[in-house]
């Protein structure tokens, strides 16, 4: 029997793994013994390995190109974006929100991103809130929640609809202003809230406002139909104690729409009135004569504003 005989009748000898192993040095200085720390090295060695392969996976795109593949398999199956349901819409104009909906990577049914139909919807001054949500086989469903118009606002020549909180909703031309009170000035939108709860305590006035003016951002001037400006102090107590004043005023006397300009209640406790026309001095007659006929008016076409009379409260 030669020798290469021999070498091919022999038994083939088994290469085995190698083993992760800890070095003595260091598994003498662990609370385990040397088997342990083995076993727990080669563990820990094989989560390695795991995490490398995930992230290998996840860089290539592979789950991404797998669940792509499915979701056209899916449409392809009849489950295909035929259809959009939009409910909730009574002011703005419903042609962008089907333009959202329909303007998809892909419009099989699974692939349909709602998340990001939802983001882009919510960047319209009209919609407060949105939910979209898929109803197999083929449709779209779209629930919109929109902004309610509390006020006009005016800044730098630019007219708005705002809601409640200030937000803009829409720009207004000026031929197309709705019946809403208009506010005046930079940051005037932001105090919407705070003229609401001012007009609500003096119910008699808040009908006849046309428009309040944020006056350096701090205080309001309003402006009623009858052509009045009552500017208030600083301050929310301020203004609100000084309106209800007004109001009672007006209320016992008919303050409004009796010719006069402005009634200022900025200094505390006292109310400033401006009248349209001079008031003439009066000149007690001597004993004796006849009294003189009261003094004509001065003509509405060119009025002189007065001194202003100072009320005390």
């Amino acid at each position: 029997m030669t020798a290469a005989r021999v070498r091919r009748g022999t038994t083939p000898r088994h290469r085995t793994a190698p083993k992760v192993a800890v070095p003595k040095k260091i598994a003498k200085r662990l609370p385990v013994d040397q088997a342990r720390a083995n076993r727990l090295a080669g563990i820990a060695f094989g989560l390695f390995l795991t995490i490398i392969a995930a992230v290998t996976i996840v860089a290539l795109g592979l789950p991404q190109k797998l669940w792509t593949a499915t979701g056209e398999a899916i449409g392809r199956a009849g489950f295909t974006v035929k259809r959009v349901d939009v409910v909730g819409i009574h002011h703005m104009d419903s042609a962008p929100v089907y333009q959202i909906a329909l303007n998809q990577r892909s419009m099989a049914m699974p692939l349909v991103n709602v998340s990001e139909i939802r983001s882009k919807l919510l960047q319209y001054g009209w919609i407060q809130d949105a939910r979209v949500s898929r109803r197999f086989p083929d449709t779209l469903v779209i629930d919109v929640v929109e902004r309610k118009p509390a006020a006009l606002w005016q800044d730098n020549g630019q007219l708005a609809l705002i809601d409640s909180d200030g937000t803009v909703i829409d720009h207004v031309p000026v031929d197309k202003m709705p019946d809403l009170p208009l506010l005046i000035g930079a940051g005037a939108n932001q105090r919407e809230r705070e003229l609401n709860a001012l007009m609500t305590a003096a119910p008699s006035l808040k009908p006849q406002l046309v428009s309040a003016t944020w006056v350096g951002g701090r205080r309001w001037d309003l402006n009623f139909q009858t052509g009045e400006t009552v500017a208030l102090p600083e301050g929310e107590d301020a203004a609100r104690d000084a309106l209800a004043k007004f109001a009672e005023q007006d209320k016992a006397s008919g303050l409004l729409g009796r010719g006069f300009v402005r009634f200022d209640f900025r200094i505390p406790g006292e109310m400033i009135v401006r009248t349209r026309q001079a008031i003439a001095p009066v000149t007690p007659a001597p004993p004796g004569a006849a009294a003189a006929p009261p003094a004509a008016p001065a003509p509405a076409a060119a009025p002189e504003p007065s001194a202003p009379a100072t009320v005390q409260d």
